[in-house]
């Protein structure tokens, strides 16, 4: 009997192209849920324990944070985006 692995985003956010299109798929669905677990998978692909060193937050938070249900600060989000060096950009 074979089993299935549970698949994991995470590890597909291997350049800046990806992320960038992974994100503005996400903000098109207009979840922030969806938005705020999508923030975490990056985190995760860049590694935890940088972003909780470049932020000065605590790793295991940051999973916390990037829940799908949490309720973070958004000065923590842009903490996380500025260490991401992902930029947000309005356009009309």
């Amino acid at each position: 009997m074979s089993r299935l692995t549970d698949f994991d985003i995470s590890l597909y956010l291997d350049s800046p192209e990806v992320i960038a299109e992974y994100l503005t798929q996400v903000l098109k669905d207009g979840d922030t849920d969806e938005l705020l677990e999508a923030i975490g998978h990056i985190a995760k692909a860049k590694g935890m324990s940088q972003i909780s060193k470049d932020t000065g937050l605590g790793r295991e938070s940051l999973y916390k944070t990037f829940q799908a249900g949490a309720k973070p600060r958004f000065e923590t989000v842009l903490k996380v985006l500025n260490s991401l060096d992902i930029k947000l950009q309005a356009v009309s």
